[in-house]
């Protein structure tokens, strides 16, 4: 018979790089929730900046497609070179107007979260026949939809609530997370 002997070094890394990697999470949670709580349109600034330089890059990408390219067909071409113009459009445009570009996002995501919760109270709906709890799928559709209703003739003010909770949900998450990182591995009695 073997007897096999294991080394409870690695283990003891393991648990200390899974530490880390928790508590650093949590504290990059926080950190993010803090800062979304207390200066919202600076990170959101910052958002419509990280925004900007995609589409800077992207449209690079798509021009050099466009130009160098040795397999695509003209129109392809033409296509990847149309793109890479529009993007870089794009790009230049948000980085000069970072503060109308957060508003623009603000809108577009109220609105496109007002449509997406009347959309899924209307499946609820649909689904409430079948379901094992009929009652509560239609408390849960005409809360969505109403969220959704809500969101759609209000969609800034939705958009910025829904940014504070964000912020509120990073925070306290965060610090869970940290909390779960000095409890990770401890022996339990």
């Amino acid at each position: 018979m073997t007897n096999l002997s294991f080394d409870a070094a690695p283990e003891g890394r393991v648990v200390s790089s899974i530490r880390a990697a928790l508590g650093i999470a949590g504290l990059v949670s926080v950190v993010i929730g803090v800062l979304i709580l207390v200066q919202p349109q600076a990170v959101g600034m910052v958002v419509a900046g990280f925004l900007a330089a995609y589409t800077v890059i992207a449209g690079l990408a798509y021009l050099g497609i466009g130009i160098f390219s040795r397999t695509l067909g003209t129109w392809p071409r033409i296509g990847h070179l149309v793109l890479g113009v529009l993007f870089l459009i794009a790009g230049v445009v948000i980085f000069a107007n970072l503060g109308d570009a957060v508003a623009l996002l603000a809108l577009l995501f109220g609105i496109m979260i007002g449509i997406t919760w009347i959309i899924e109270g209307i499946v609820a709906i649909t689904l409430a026949p079948d379901s094992a709890s009929k009652v509560w799928t239609i408390i849960y559709a005409v809360i969505s939809i109403v969220g959704g209703i809500v969101l759609l003739t209000s969609p800034l003010w939705g958009a910025a609530l829904l940014f504070l909770l964000l912020g509120i949900w990073l925070v306290v998450m965060g610090v869970v997370q940290i909390v779960r990182a000095f409890r990770f591995g401890a022996v339990r009695a």
